[in-house]
């Protein structure tokens, strides 16, 4: 039988006196936006609208846009689970500079601007998934509050991003049933 006072398995050990790996920070941090000195969590948003906008703009086929975006959700947020789990041995639980989550979540809410790609459609995005991250409606604030780790990290922000996609498209079909 082990004694507490033996050496722990390294899946035990205190990582946190050690570096971080750079790949882990330019996951959790968005390439850097998560360093943001002011609200890194819009400037994480900011950072994947921006993205969005220069591949969507750049591709002339509507639904190779919204393909490369559902890519970007899945695999944003599943090659972002270990990183942030291990980010979170440096940082503390949902540190402010993990910001993969706020750019999910704002491409989830990117997927229903329409294929004219107007930009109060993307404004709307933005500012929709914004206000959901930060009031954490139904759902969003249990999952922040209990569910812990890279998947608690990651499913608010998730939902607000779903919350936000359906507002605007809501928002869309009343504005085609006025004109």
């Amino acid at each position: 039988m082990m004694n507490e006072q033996t050496e722990q398995p390294s899946s035990h050990k205190n990582e946190a006196t050690g570096k971080p790996s750079l790949c882990d920070v330019l996951v959790c941090t968005g390439f850097g936006a998560g360093f943001s000195p002011i609200a890194p969590g819009t400037a994480g948003a900011a950072a994947a609208t921006a993205i969005w906008c220069i591949y969507t703009f750049l591709l002339p086929e509507y639904y190779l846009s919204t393909t490369i975006t559902a890519i970007l959700i899945a695999a944003g947020t599943l090659l972002s689970i270990a990183p942030i789990n291990r980010m979170e041995r440096f940082w503390g639980e949902d540190a402010s500079r993990i910001v993969i989550d706020e750019m999910v979540g704002v491409w989830i809410t990117l997927l229903v601007v329409p294929p004219m790609r107007q930009w109060y459609y993307i404004a709307a995005a933005f500012l929709l998934f914004r206000i959901y991250d930060i009031l954490k409606p139904w759902g969003c604030r249990w999952l922040d509050k209990n569910v812990h780790g890279g998947w608690g990290v990651m499913l608010d922000d998730i939902l607000a991003g779903i919350y936000g996609a359906l507002t605007l498209f809501a928002a869309r079909q009343i504005q085609q049933l006025c004109m």
